[in-house]
């Protein structure tokens, strides 16, 4: 029987809905699905916010109470609850989380899904699309394509040794070894060669893309618990981008697609900076709920020879 109706949940309950800040980027969680998260987690089962809403919480022991009570108060001190139940759900899928890498969040999933889509319309052409994640953090772009889409054949990259190691532990917890490899490097230098180089179907991307100025000004829970390279894009924020867009053409195919993420008031000015690349073509504004463009995604530019 689920204990998500006992005088103990209720009680936490209401205490978690007047003492904990919950961030607008991470919608998922709520006072109902951190106490049934960290509960199971308590209980040795540990499940994100989003899968912990759909289960049914077991009884507890005095000992796994207690256990309870140290991990909210751990959330209450400002530690992300993805790295309290070492879990994140991304694009329906229980990934690992910690402080090596940026937590998943639910608005990059925008980029995820158009990203998967485009990957079915290439394995209509290919047997096997070749990805590209870039800037990979703990995996969860490339790793959600190739989960969902059996025809990609996905390389990560990023510049930390410490992202690079939890996107292995992400692969190796899916059991997604034969599709999805990891290696540290900045950009694309870890696929430098000619085996990629006009040879990658789609290429994804989620940057560094807040300005210096802002990331000194962040929520203290992500500063004190993410790190830093996964926001901090430049004084202007595009630093990462804008190098994105000048390397990213000569690894695509002719009718390879590049898609990124951007941040909120970024839509125009990338548009403008990709346009006067000459590298590209059919840009596409994906916006969120709001109605911000928050990813661009579009074809490189094929050179008509016949003039």
């Amino acid at each position: 029987m689920s204990q998500s109706k006992s005088p103990l949940f209720n009680n936490l309950l209401n205490e978690l809905s007047s003492e904990l800040f919950f961030l607008s980027d991470k919608p998922e969680e709520t006072p109902e699905s951190t106490l049934k998260a960290l509960w199971l987690m308590a209980a040795g089962e540990p499940l994100s916010a989003i899968k912990a809403l759909e289960t049914s919480l077991p009884k507890l022991t005095s000992e796994q109470q207690e256990t309870l009570l140290k991990l909210l108060q751990q959330r209450k001190n400002n530690i992300p609850l993805a790295h309290l139940t070492k879990r994140q759900s991304f694009m329906g899928i229980e990934m690992l989380a910690d402080k090596r890498a940026l937590i998943p969040r639910k608005e990059t999933e925008i980029l995820g899904k158009k990203a998967l889509e485009l990957s079915h319309l290439l394995a209509k052409k290919y047997k096997t699309v070749r990805v590209l994640d870039i800037c990979c953090g703990a995996g969860n772009l490339g790793l959600a394509l190739a989960y969902h889409n059996h025809n990609c054949q996905v390389w990560c990259s990023d510049l930390t040794d410490d992202a690079v190691a939890l996107c292995l532990e992400n692969i190796e917890h899916l059991n997604f070894e034969h599709a999805v490899k990891v290696q540290q490097g900045d950009l694309f230098s870890a696929y430098d060669n000619p085996s990629f180089h006009q040879n990658t179907h789609l290429i994804v991307c989620n940057p560094p893309y807040i300005t210096s100025s802002k990331v000194a000004k962040i929520d203290q829970e992500i500063a004190d618990n993410e790190p830093n390279e996964a926001f901090d894009g430049g004084m202007l924020g595009i630093n990462v981008m804008m190098r994105l867009l000048n390397e990213a053409a000569r690894f695509m195919t002719d009718d390879g697609w590049l898609a990124f993420e951007l941040g909120a008031g970024q839509g125009q000015i990338m548009q403008q900076i990709m346009k006067k690349t000459g590298l590209y073509e059919n840009p596409l504004e994906l916006v969120d709920e709001s109605g911000t463009v928050r990813v661009l995604i579009t074809q490189k530019c094929v050179k008509d020879e016949t003039n």
